[in-house]
């Protein structure tokens, strides 16, 4: 390995690092706690070698998120790969971000916040632009089932394209998610088992699409046998209790 080799490797895992560190002191004491200098010292490097790499904290925020949407990937990989109809597909898909959040849940919250108008704008085009490629696959995974279900004439195109076809499912998910990560707010309304309803209204989005077959979203028996073939088919070692519905629950 020459030189310059040499000195990018040790660049790349210093940077890696600095990720792991900021994203432990988030896990224990919350984004608001995160603090460049903290960071540094926790890797024994003075603070301004943590600016050679992130230029703000908003920096370091945004690269965090991306340092962790390739486990996110993965998941959904599994889901949009499946040898299945693709309407199971499709829900297999929002089984696996559900799945997701579930281990990862402070992934979720950064992401919620780094994407506010103040943080996002205070980052480096850089790494903004990070951010979008790191998750970017996420949207060809998506949009090649959706083409999938269109060349197999399971759903029509309505002149969109395969990404504009999966916004809807794709609104539903991010916006539970953040239901779900907003303590407090299920609960002063009352509403229980946040990811089935997910489900339901998964299931209903995709009938109004006139989405073949079509499923009914109200029979339980049906909901809860499709989410536990989905858990045992795909994501047995992401489902413990080996019940897919009670390991979906948000707690």
């Amino acid at each position: 390995m020459g030189t310059r080799e040499r000195r990018l490797r040790e660049l790349a895992e210093r940077e890696q690092r600095f990720l792991d560190s900021a994203r432990e002191q988030i896990s224990e004491h919350g984004l608001l706690s995160l603090q460049m200098a903290k960071v540094a010292r926790a890797c024994d490097y003075a603070t301004g070698t943590l600016y050679q790499h992130f230029a703000s904290k908003e920096d370091l925020l945004l690269s965090i998120c991306a340092d962790q949407a390739e486990k996110r990937v993965e998941s959904m990989a599994r889901a949009a790969h499946w040898d299945a109809p693709s309407r199971d597909r499709m829900i297999a898909l929002v089984v696996a971000d559900v799945l997701f959040a579930k281990r990862h849940p402070d992934h979720f919250r950064l992401a919620q916040y780094v994407t506010t108008e103040v943080i996002w704008r205070a980052a480096s085009q850089k790494r903004r632009d990070a951010v979008l490629e790191a998750h970017g696959p996420i949207g060809e995974l998506v949009s090649q089932v959706v083409q999938d279900a269109i060349d197999a004439g399971d759903v029509a195109s309505f002149k969109l394209r395969p990404l504009e076809i999966a916004i809807g499912p794709w609104a539903l998910s991010e916006g539970m998610h953040n239901l779900v990560h907003a303590e407090g707010i299920l609960d002063f309304y009352d509403l229980r088992d946040p990811y089935r309803l997910l489900l339901r209204h998964s299931h209903i989005h995709l009938n109004g699409l006139h989405w073949q077959p079509l499923f009914d979203p109200f029979d339980d028996e049906a909901l809860t046998a499709q989410l536990n073939h989905i858990c045992a088919t795909l994501f047995d070692d992401l489902c413990p209790e080996g019940t897919g519905y009670r390991y979906c629950s948000p707690h």
